[in-house]
């Protein structure tokens, strides 16, 4: 007999915003596995839950090792429950391979769903939410990330990033790069939390305040999507975007393509005003 896997959503911030059903969850769990034991101990205690069931830790550092584990609890019949620091399991956090996992062995997978930072930030951004995508976490390097934003620069969607605090500035300033200084954005801090914080304004506008103010915590990031043609920057405007991802590590012929794709301009274009030419 198989046992059942929940995955459980958990406040983001505000304790306020558990479920009876995460309560629940935990409660009745014969294993719990946790992104941050600690923190799941926490959260019990506030919200006045005895867990009885065994707690294991289960994060992105062991997450391969111990999903064969925990598959093996659920073909034994044990239910478990998967919690994550706060918001959803799958959704850049702990969970898709052991869903996976217990898809494939046929045991039953259920939510008792909570609060998401990727639906917050919308319903919280002002732009449009009837249709977005979630692109996550953006490369950690900045040629990388530069590539990854020039990709997405003519997505009509509304996007939405999570990003650190440490890099936020320099995300923002390679977003206003990418999709253009003016495009509409919101960044959304410590969401649910004391000092919850939304910042709106155009991308160059929201970059310069992370470079200004450098804000804690965590961040989610929403972008307006790609509205119609971009008007062609001046020349000195594209030398100084090419000579920025040259600096980032490209190559000049590599990053006269990609401002080029960017523009909607001839690559032939682009490298000459470069080159000098």
């Amino acid at each position: 007999m198989s046992g059942q896997l929940v995955l459980v959503g958990a406040p983001l911030g505000n304790l306020g915003d558990a479920s009876p059903r995460l309560a629940a969850a935990l409660a009745e769990a014969d294993v719990v596995a946790a992104e941050d034991t600690r923190r799941l101990l926490r959260l019990a205690r506030d919200l006045g839950v005895e867990i009885k069931g065994k707690i294991i830790s289960y994060f992105e550092g062991n997450e391969e090792k111990r999903t064969p584990e925990l598959a093996a609890l659920l073909t034994d019949g044990l239910k478990v429950a998967l919690v994550t620091d706060g918001g959803m399991p799958s959704v850049s956090d702990p969970g898709y391979r052991l869903v996976r996992a217990a898809i494939d062995a046929g045991v039953p997978v259920t939510v008792a769903p909570g609060p998401s930072a990727v639906t917050t930030a919308l319903a919280l951004s002002g732009l449009p939410c009837d249709r977005f995508c979630f692109e996550g976490f953006l490369p950690r390097k900045p040629n990388e990330r530069r590539s990854a934003l020039a990709a997405l620069a003519r997505e009509p969607r509304t996007l939405v990033f999570f990003e650190s605090p440490h890099r936020i500035a320099g995300a923002l300033r390679d977003l206003a790069g990418a999709f253009g200084a003016e495009r509409e954005a919101a960044v959304c801090r410590e969401l649910t939390k004391t000092y919850e914080e939304v910042r709106r304004g155009g991308l160059a506008e929201v970059a310069a305040w992370a470079e200004e103010s450098q804000p804690r915590g965590e961040i989610t990031i929403v972008v307006a999507g790609f509205a119609g043609a971009a008007e062609r920057p001046s020349d000195e405007a594209l030398r100084a975007e090419v000579a920025e991802r040259v600096t980032g590590g490209m190559s000049k012929r590599d990053a006269a393509a990609e401002v080029a794709e960017l523009y909607g301009l001839p690559r032939r274009e682009v490298y000459n005003l470069a080159i000098g030419g």
